[in-house]
């Protein structure tokens, strides 16, 4: 007696668009893949965008560094502290802890922006917030390979 072979129909999960079993790598590659092009993005902006115009006193930073009352010194301060975080975003032992850096350095803008800037830009640190903070908790598990590399350093 032959035994011939039972067509092999999708489960109605597979049918709907929900893929089961083999998909969880591919979809945690693809997930991997689209943070990784976020911090990629968000440290172009941060280092391009934001830093270098205040590292080179562009006169719309300086503008906005004078009406402040904080001048060329917390202008320069400001812009090291983007660039730094820029380029530890792309470094993977301190991705989440520059994503924790940044996110507080956007809560200050968002403080500033409402209460001495008028508002105007104050989205742009909110929106910026939300990504660093996906960033800060998907990278979380660096952190303890940054404490166990700071802790043989001793």
């Amino acid at each position: 007696m032959s035994e011939t072979p039972v067509p092999v129909t999708a489960a109605p999960s597979a049918r709907a668009g929900v893929v089961v079993a083999e998909s969880a790598t591919a979809r945690g590659r693809r997930a991997r893949i689209a943070l990784r092009g976020l911090q990629v993005l968000l440290a172009l902006f941060f280092g391009i965008a934001s830093a270098l115009p205040k590292l080179i006193a562009h006169p719309s930073a300086a503008e906005s560094f004078d009406k402040l009352g904080w001048g060329s010194a917390g202008m320069y301060t400001i812009g090291a502290l983007e660039l730094a975080g820029a380029v530890a975003l792309l470094i993977p032992v301190l991705q989440s802890v520059a994503a924790m850096a940044l996110g507080a350095l956007m809560v200050g803008a968002f403080v500033v922006q409402i209460t001495v800037m008028s508002g105007q830009y104050a989205a742009t640190p909110l929106i910026l917030i939300v990504p660093l903070a996906l960033i800060a908790w998907a990278r979380r598990g660096h952190n303890a390979e940054l404490l166990r590399l700071l802790r043989l350093r001793r």
